[in-house]
Protein backbone atom coordinates (compact mmCIF):
# COMPACT_ATOMS: atom_id res chain seq x y z
CA UNK A 1 0.00 0.00 0.00
CA UNK A 2 1.35 3.34 -1.35
CA UNK A 3 1.43 5.66 1.74
CA UNK A 4 -0.21 9.31 1.59
CA UNK A 5 2.53 12.11 0.94
CA UNK A 6 0.33 14.77 -1.36
CA UNK A 7 -2.45 16.56 -0.26
CA UNK A 8 -5.37 18.34 -1.89
CA UNK A 9 -6.52 21.63 -0.64
CA UNK A 10 -9.11 20.24 0.67
CA UNK A 11 -7.13 17.66 2.85
CA UNK A 12 -5.25 21.29 4.12
CA UNK A 13 -8.38 22.41 5.26
CA UNK A 14 -9.49 19.36 7.29
CA UNK A 15 -5.73 19.11 8.74
CA UNK A 16 -5.34 23.02 10.02
CA UNK A 17 -9.00 23.96 10.30
CA UNK A 18 -8.10 26.88 7.92
CA UNK A 19 -10.55 27.17 5.00
CA UNK A 20 -9.74 26.36 1.47
CA UNK A 21 -10.79 29.84 0.28
CA UNK A 22 -8.27 31.22 2.89
CA UNK A 23 -4.80 29.07 1.85
CA UNK A 24 -5.79 29.93 -1.53
CA UNK A 25 -5.70 33.80 -0.62
CA UNK A 26 -2.46 33.01 1.39
CA UNK A 27 -0.61 31.44 -1.18
CA UNK A 28 -1.06 33.84 -3.88
CA UNK A 29 -0.84 36.88 -1.47
CA UNK A 30 1.75 36.07 0.64
CA UNK A 31 3.15 33.11 -1.17
CA UNK A 32 3.12 30.60 2.22
CA UNK A 33 2.71 27.67 -0.07
CA UNK A 34 4.18 26.05 -3.32
CA UNK A 35 1.94 23.57 -4.45
CA UNK A 36 2.66 21.42 -7.81
CA UNK A 37 0.04 21.09 -10.21
CA UNK A 38 -1.88 18.82 -11.88
CA UNK A 39 -2.42 18.79 -15.85
CA UNK A 40 -5.98 19.90 -15.04
CA UNK A 41 -4.24 22.37 -12.68
CA UNK A 42 -5.75 21.44 -9.61
CA UNK A 43 -3.18 22.08 -6.53
CA UNK A 44 -1.50 19.22 -4.38
CA UNK A 45 0.68 19.68 -1.70
CA UNK A 46 3.87 17.69 -0.52
CA UNK A 47 4.14 17.00 3.09
CA UNK A 48 6.32 19.92 3.57
CA UNK A 49 3.88 22.49 2.33
CA UNK A 50 1.37 20.71 5.19
CA UNK A 51 3.71 21.11 8.18
CA UNK A 52 4.75 24.39 6.98
CA UNK A 53 0.83 25.30 7.12
CA UNK A 54 0.38 23.64 10.20
CA UNK A 55 3.07 25.78 11.95
CA UNK A 56 1.67 29.02 10.22
CA UNK A 57 -1.59 27.93 11.62
CA UNK A 58 -0.34 27.09 15.32
CA UNK A 59 1.49 31.01 15.24
CA UNK A 60 -2.34 32.87 13.49
CA UNK A 61 -4.27 31.21 16.26
CA UNK A 62 -1.65 32.49 18.69
CA UNK A 63 -2.82 35.95 17.54
CA UNK A 64 0.18 37.07 15.00
CA UNK A 65 -1.01 38.61 12.04
CA UNK A 66 -0.56 36.51 8.51
CA UNK A 67 1.07 39.20 6.73
CA UNK A 68 4.10 38.84 9.64
CA UNK A 69 4.43 35.60 9.65
CA UNK A 70 4.98 35.60 5.84
CA UNK A 71 8.02 37.94 6.89
CA UNK A 72 9.40 35.13 9.49
CA UNK A 73 12.30 33.02 8.23
CA UNK A 74 11.63 29.31 8.99
CA UNK A 75 14.56 29.30 11.55
CA UNK A 76 12.52 32.37 13.10
CA UNK A 77 8.69 30.23 12.74
CA UNK A 78 10.41 27.58 14.37
CA UNK A 79 11.87 29.87 17.31
CA UNK A 80 8.00 31.11 17.89
CA UNK A 81 6.29 27.91 18.20
CA UNK A 82 8.72 26.75 20.63
CA UNK A 83 8.58 29.38 22.85
CA UNK A 84 5.32 29.81 22.88
CA UNK A 85 4.46 26.17 22.70
CA UNK A 86 5.48 26.70 26.56
CA UNK A 87 2.16 28.69 27.21
CA UNK A 88 0.07 26.72 25.07
CA UNK A 89 0.79 23.12 25.35
CA UNK A 90 -2.31 21.47 24.23
CA UNK A 91 -2.38 23.04 20.77
CA UNK A 92 1.23 22.69 20.50
CA UNK A 93 1.02 19.10 21.82
CA UNK A 94 -1.78 18.06 19.18
CA UNK A 95 0.30 19.79 16.47
CA UNK A 96 3.25 18.00 17.33
CA UNK A 97 1.42 14.66 17.25
CA UNK A 98 -0.11 15.48 14.02
CA UNK A 99 3.04 16.03 12.80
CA UNK A 100 4.72 12.91 13.89
CA UNK A 101 2.01 10.76 12.47
CA UNK A 102 2.54 12.37 9.19
CA UNK A 103 6.59 11.76 9.63
CA UNK A 104 5.70 8.48 11.30
CA UNK A 105 8.52 10.11 13.87
CA UNK A 106 8.15 7.95 17.17
CA UNK A 107 11.03 10.20 18.81
CA UNK A 108 8.75 13.25 18.37
CA UNK A 109 5.78 11.56 19.68
CA UNK A 110 7.69 10.42 23.39
CA UNK A 111 9.34 14.03 22.98
CA UNK A 112 5.89 15.45 22.96
CA UNK A 113 4.59 12.90 24.88
CA UNK A 114 7.44 13.41 27.89
CA UNK A 115 7.59 17.54 28.02
CA UNK A 116 3.43 17.19 28.81
CA UNK A 117 4.13 14.50 31.53
CA UNK A 118 6.29 16.79 33.84
CA UNK A 119 3.20 18.99 34.77
CA UNK A 120 0.20 16.67 33.91
CA UNK A 121 -1.01 12.97 34.80
CA UNK A 122 -1.60 10.20 32.14
CA UNK A 123 -5.21 10.97 32.69
CA UNK A 124 -5.36 15.02 31.87
CA UNK A 125 -3.27 13.93 28.91
CA UNK A 126 -5.23 11.07 27.44
CA UNK A 127 -8.64 13.23 28.39
CA UNK A 128 -7.30 16.70 27.41
CA UNK A 129 -5.48 15.48 24.48
CA UNK A 130 -5.33 12.08 23.37
CA UNK A 131 -8.80 12.33 22.98
CA UNK A 132 -9.20 15.30 20.81
CA UNK A 133 -6.22 14.21 19.05
CA UNK A 134 -8.03 10.25 18.36
CA UNK A 135 -11.72 11.73 17.05
CA UNK A 136 -9.94 14.50 14.91
CA UNK A 137 -7.69 11.34 13.06
CA UNK A 138 -10.90 9.06 13.11
CA UNK A 139 -12.34 11.70 11.30
CA UNK A 140 -9.41 12.49 8.52
CA UNK A 141 -9.66 8.42 8.13
CA UNK A 142 -13.14 8.70 7.35
CA UNK A 143 -12.78 11.22 4.87
CA UNK A 144 -9.57 9.66 3.17
CA UNK A 145 -7.43 13.35 4.12
CA UNK A 146 -5.05 10.16 5.85
CA UNK A 147 -4.11 7.10 5.18
CA UNK A 148 -4.89 3.72 7.55
CA UNK A 149 -1.36 3.74 8.54
CA UNK A 150 -1.32 7.10 9.49
CA UNK A 151 -4.14 6.23 11.88
CA UNK A 152 -2.73 3.11 12.82
CA UNK A 153 1.07 4.47 14.02
CA UNK A 154 -0.23 7.48 16.44
CA UNK A 155 -3.19 4.54 17.74
CA UNK A 156 -0.36 2.20 18.24
CA UNK A 157 1.85 4.41 19.88
CA UNK A 158 -1.27 5.61 22.54
CA UNK A 159 -1.31 2.17 23.25
CA UNK A 160 2.13 1.18 24.55
CA UNK A 161 1.50 4.68 27.07
CA UNK A 162 -1.80 3.03 28.47
CA UNK A 163 -0.33 -0.17 28.29
CA UNK A 164 3.01 1.02 30.45
CA UNK A 165 0.64 3.26 33.08
CA UNK A 166 -1.67 -0.03 33.39
CA UNK A 167 1.61 -1.80 34.86
CA UNK A 168 2.21 1.23 36.76
CA UNK A 169 -0.98 1.32 38.73
CA UNK A 170 -1.12 -2.63 38.78
CA UNK A 171 2.35 -2.60 40.82
CA UNK A 172 0.98 -0.55 43.94
CA UNK A 173 -2.89 -0.57 43.89
CA UNK A 174 -4.57 -3.98 42.96
CA UNK A 175 -6.14 -5.55 45.38
CA UNK A 176 -5.68 -9.45 45.60
CA UNK A 177 -9.40 -10.93 46.63
CA UNK A 178 -11.11 -8.33 45.59
CA UNK A 179 -13.84 -8.33 42.53
CA UNK A 180 -12.21 -8.92 38.69
CA UNK A 181 -13.36 -7.83 35.74
CA UNK A 182 -12.59 -9.65 32.59
CA UNK A 183 -12.26 -7.00 29.51
CA UNK A 184 -12.89 -8.48 25.83
CA UNK A 185 -13.66 -6.93 22.49
CA UNK A 186 -16.37 -8.51 20.62
CA UNK A 187 -16.09 -11.07 17.83
CA UNK A 188 -14.18 -9.53 14.87
CA UNK A 189 -13.78 -6.10 17.03
CA UNK A 190 -10.17 -4.72 16.99
CA UNK A 191 -10.46 -1.03 18.11
CA UNK A 192 -8.73 -1.70 21.51
CA UNK A 193 -7.68 1.73 22.88
CA UNK A 194 -11.40 2.20 24.53
CA UNK A 195 -11.37 -0.96 26.72
CA UNK A 196 -7.59 -0.43 27.24
CA UNK A 197 -8.25 2.97 29.21
CA UNK A 198 -11.48 0.93 30.73
CA UNK A 199 -8.70 -1.21 31.84
CA UNK A 200 -7.22 1.66 33.41
CA UNK A 201 -9.36 3.22 35.35
CA UNK A 202 -10.54 -0.15 36.78
CA UNK A 203 -7.00 -1.12 37.62
CA UNK A 204 -6.36 2.53 39.28
CA UNK A 205 -9.84 1.83 41.29
CA UNK A 206 -7.85 -0.90 43.18
CA UNK A 207 -10.27 -3.76 41.30
CA UNK A 208 -8.53 -6.97 39.66
CA UNK A 209 -8.96 -7.35 36.03
CA UNK A 210 -8.65 -10.61 33.87
CA UNK A 211 -7.50 -8.10 30.06
CA UNK A 212 -8.85 -10.74 27.11
CA UNK A 213 -7.93 -8.55 24.46
CA UNK A 214 -9.19 -8.37 21.06
CA UNK A 215 -11.79 -10.49 18.65
CA UNK A 216 -12.87 -12.63 21.14
CA UNK A 217 -15.70 -14.85 20.36
CA UNK A 218 -18.73 -15.46 23.62
CA UNK A 219 -17.88 -19.03 23.58
CA UNK A 220 -14.81 -18.23 25.30
CA UNK A 221 -15.83 -16.11 27.58
CA UNK A 222 -17.19 -19.26 29.79
CA UNK A 223 -13.55 -20.74 30.11
CA UNK A 224 -12.82 -17.79 32.87
CA UNK A 225 -15.96 -19.02 34.84
CA UNK A 226 -14.30 -21.66 35.77
CA UNK A 227 -11.73 -19.62 37.41
CA UNK A 228 -13.60 -16.37 38.68
CA UNK A 229 -17.13 -16.99 39.97
CA UNK A 230 -18.09 -13.37 40.67
CA UNK A 231 -16.62 -11.67 37.61
CA UNK A 232 -17.69 -8.94 35.88
CA UNK A 233 -17.41 -8.94 32.17
CA UNK A 234 -16.77 -5.09 30.38
CA UNK A 235 -16.79 -4.80 26.11
CA UNK A 236 -16.54 -2.07 23.92
CA UNK A 237 -18.56 -1.94 20.79
CA UNK A 238 -16.89 0.19 18.66
CA UNK A 239 -17.80 -0.87 15.07
CA UNK A 240 -18.41 -4.94 15.62
CA UNK A 241 -21.30 -6.66 16.22
CA UNK A 242 -22.72 -5.66 12.60
CA UNK A 243 -24.61 -9.01 12.14
CA UNK A 244 -26.83 -8.84 15.74
CA UNK A 245 -28.21 -5.76 17.47
CA UNK A 246 -26.82 -5.23 20.92
CA UNK A 247 -29.80 -6.32 22.32
CA UNK A 248 -29.27 -9.90 20.62
CA UNK A 249 -25.96 -9.98 21.56
CA UNK A 250 -26.87 -8.85 25.42
CA UNK A 251 -29.85 -11.83 25.16
CA UNK A 252 -27.06 -14.43 23.87
CA UNK A 253 -24.52 -13.51 26.77
CA UNK A 254 -27.28 -13.91 29.36
CA UNK A 255 -28.32 -17.34 27.76
CA UNK A 256 -24.78 -19.10 26.77
CA UNK A 257 -22.63 -17.10 29.88
CA UNK A 258 -24.92 -15.87 32.46
CA UNK A 259 -28.02 -18.60 32.70
CA UNK A 260 -28.81 -17.54 36.41
CA UNK A 261 -28.02 -13.85 35.89
CA UNK A 262 -25.19 -13.39 38.34
CA UNK A 263 -23.07 -12.44 35.87
CA UNK A 264 -22.50 -9.18 35.00
CA UNK A 265 -21.96 -7.76 31.43
CA UNK A 266 -21.02 -4.11 31.35
CA UNK A 267 -21.23 -2.60 27.67
CA UNK A 268 -19.76 0.87 26.34
CA UNK A 269 -19.00 2.12 23.44
CA UNK A 270 -20.00 3.78 20.50
CA UNK A 271 -22.81 0.99 19.83
CA UNK A 272 -24.01 1.09 22.33
CA UNK A 273 -24.80 5.25 22.78
CA UNK A 274 -28.49 4.66 21.83
CA UNK A 275 -29.21 1.76 23.84
CA UNK A 276 -32.45 1.58 25.93
CA UNK A 277 -30.91 -0.28 29.32
CA UNK A 278 -34.44 -1.24 29.95
CA UNK A 279 -34.99 -3.59 27.24
CA UNK A 280 -31.42 -5.58 28.12
CA UNK A 281 -31.17 -8.57 30.32
CA UNK A 282 -31.45 -7.36 34.04
CA UNK A 283 -28.07 -8.20 34.67
CA UNK A 284 -26.11 -6.58 31.23
CA UNK A 285 -25.67 -2.20 32.13
CA UNK A 286 -24.47 0.00 29.73
CA UNK A 287 -22.25 2.90 30.79
CA UNK A 288 -22.13 5.33 27.90
CA UNK A 289 -18.97 7.74 28.67
CA UNK A 290 -15.73 6.36 29.82
CA UNK A 291 -15.79 9.56 31.68
CA UNK A 292 -18.76 7.85 33.62
CA UNK A 293 -16.37 4.70 34.67
CA UNK A 294 -14.72 6.21 37.62
CA UNK A 295 -18.24 7.61 39.72
CA UNK A 296 -19.01 3.91 38.71
CA UNK A 297 -16.44 2.26 40.19
CA UNK A 298 -16.28 4.52 43.30
CA UNK A 299 -20.12 3.68 43.84
CA UNK A 300 -19.29 -0.13 43.30
CA UNK A 301 -16.64 0.26 46.14
CA UNK A 302 -18.94 0.93 48.20
CA UNK A 303 -21.88 -1.44 48.02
Amino acid sequence: MLIKTEFSIKDLEHLSGVKAHTIRIWEKRYNLLEPTRTETNIRKYDLLNLKKLLNVTFLYNEGYKISKIASFEEDQVLSLIDNLAKKNKEDYAIQSFKTAMFDFDHQLFTQTYTTLSQDRSFREIFFDIFIPLLGEIGLLWQIGTIDPSHERFISELIKQKIILNIAKEQEIKTQKGGPTFALYLPFEEIHEIGLLLANYEIVSAGFNTVYLGTNIPMESLKHILKHYSGITFLSYFTVKPDNETVYEYADRFANMVSHDNKIRLILMGSKVQEVNPDLLPENVEIIRSIHDLPEHLKQLKKS
